[in-house]
């Protein structure tokens, strides 16, 4: 799984013109789920985003999780993360989860964060074509891919 995680003022996913989520202060996180991606992914991945410290303690240092500051989160699928530009300028999509695979894990993701943040996290609408806004603040923007840890 890779995501690129947003540290945003307010955030939000619209579909058709209709509004499906909008945050405050949190994470937009856009989420791409390759082949090999499963439950283990998901649980290094849900500890990480929820202990990241990328928000600011009083004295306007980057030490505070969004459980500490009771933030928002927005996931969004986001297939074109898994892209392969190796050959060429068309990229290819080899990499990405087919649906079948895909569907259940960004579920599972949302499920599971949910559950770790302790309230419901937005989400956007799986294979839709959405219009995502975002104010970034900092900017603090960080990409985090679970086949490379170290």
């Amino acid at each position: 799984m890779k995501v690129v995680i947003q540290r945003v003022s307010h955030a939000s996913v619209t579909i058709n013109g209709t509004v499906k989520s909008s945050i405050g202060k949190g994470f937009l996180i856009l989420l791409g789920i390759g082949c090999e991606d499963g439950q283990e992914d998901i649980d290094w991945l849900v500890k990480k985003v929820v202990n990241l410290r990328v928000f600011d303690d009083e004295n306007g240092v980057m030490n505070r999780s969004i459980l500490d500051d009771g933030g928002d989160i927005i996931v969004v699928s986001q297939f074109t993360l898994m892209a392969s530009t190796k050959k060429g300028n068309r990229p290819s999509w080899i990499h990405a989860a087919p649906h079948e695979l895909s569907v259940p894990l960004y579920e599972k993701f949302c499920s599971d964060l949910s559950t770790a943040l302790g309230k419901s996290v937005g989400t956007g609408e799986f294979g839709a074509d959405m219009k995502v806004e975002l104010l970034n603040d900092g900017p603090v923007t960080i990409c985090i891919d679970t086949k490379h840890k170290e």
